[in-house]
């Protein structure tokens, strides 16, 4: 929930420029293999299921479920929550959820992505917040 937490600055590689670019456009990346039809998260060259090359980008449309969570309670700047989210294409991801009271939180809860600056000229990190209501 605290937002003061200091993020790293992620290192893109010429493996990773892609998923960095498309960050900085507020656009989750996953990989898809044309081999074996797997998606995976973080995305890489080789697919980790068939070990095809054949892999591609895919816009995931950054909705999921909350899979397992962890609360950090003893933080200098407060609690924060780290957690695997399911996508609804398929991998999970580690990741961190914001904006949520995190004794709120439970498995299976709908999340949904948002970014969040880690400052200078760094892209932006993927994370996730609880997902609206249906009414």
């Amino acid at each position: 929930m605290n937002e003061t937490r200091k993020l790293a600055q992620p290192e893109a590689t010429p493996e990773t420029q892609p998923f960095w670019d498309a960050a900085r456009e507020g656009k989750l990346l996953i990989k898809r293999c044309g081999g074996c039809g797997e998606a995976h998260y973080p995305p890489r060259a080789i697919c980790p299921f068939c070990h095809s090359a054949d892999t591609a980008w895919e816009k995931s449309k950054g909705a999921g479920s909350v899979y397992s969570f962890s609360i950090m309670r003893r933080s200098p700047t407060g609690p924060y929550t780290i957690a695997y989210v399911q996508l609804d294409e398929g991998p999970r991801m580690l990741t961190n959820i914001i904006d949520a009271d995190p004794d709120s939180l439970a498995i299976g809860g709908r999340v949904c992505l948002t970014f969040t600056e880690t400052g200078g000229d760094a892209p932006p990190v993927p994370m996730f917040r609880p997902a609206p209501q249906a009414s």
